[in-house]
């Protein structure tokens, strides 16, 4: 057990080291960086797709998937730079994975990088990127009860972007207990309200983080 403990240790600061690299390489270049962390579904791709076509933010994503390269090529036909992270069995992203995509990714015309983490609820929130911003996705489908159960991730978010908010009416999603939870977590999160396909919400969103970045 001393063992596996002493290697998850070695991991976690192995890459808490080369997150703080990420980070100097963002800052270096006038990149603001995103973490995009949620369960699968919950319109990440979808989102960052009215951005870019919307021209909302300059920006440029790494997007994690287990297989299949299908969330770049909708970034990239969207109209932004995409690098694809095909993981294999790995349920998130990792400091290493991101220094690679950096080194292939062309950010010259960028102010922003989003990266587009795995969809799950557990793993990302264990593993640092060199992101300037945590921001959690939930839809309005997955139900107002996430947060309570799975306080490490929300724990996490520096902004809770609440999606798919247009057909929010059809199902039993409580904004006042998802407030009220994500504050006994973090007192000083954000909480957006948004809606791909109608675009609530979402410039006002995009100001929030140019307002971060300055």
């Amino acid at each position: 057990m001393k063992v596996i403990v002493e290697a998850k240790a070695k991991i976690m600061a192995e890459n808490e080291n080369q997150a703080k690299i990420n980070q100097d390489f963002f800052n270096k270049n006038n990149l603001f960086c995103i973490n995009f962390m949620s369960s699968p579904g919950s319109g990440k791709t979808t989102l960052l797709e009215y951005i870019i076509k919307n021209n909302l933010l300059k920006l440029c994503v790494i997007e994690g998937d287990l297989e299949t390269n299908k969330d770049a090529d909708r970034i990239i036909n969207a109209g932004a730079k995409a690098y694809q992270i095909s993981t294999g069995q790995s349920c998130h992203l990792d400091a290493k994975m991101i220094d690679n995509a950096l080194k292939n990714l062309d950010i010259s015309e960028s102010e922003f990088c989003v990266i587009e983490n795995i969809g799950n609820l557990v793993c990302p929130a264990s593993y640092k990127l060199g992101e300037h911003l945590n921001v959690v996705l939930l839809s309005s489908p997955e139900g107002s009860d996430k947060v309570a159960k799975y306080p490490v991730m929300f724990k996490r978010a520096d902004v809770i972007v609440l999606t798919k908010m247009d057909i929010a009416k059809h199902f039993n999603f409580n904004l006042e207990e998802i407030s009220e939870e994500a504050k006994k977590l973090n007192p000083n999160v954000k909480i957006f309200c948004v809606s791909a396909a109608t675009g609530e919400g979402v410039a006002e969103l995009c100001e929030y983080f140019k307002n971060q970045r300055a």
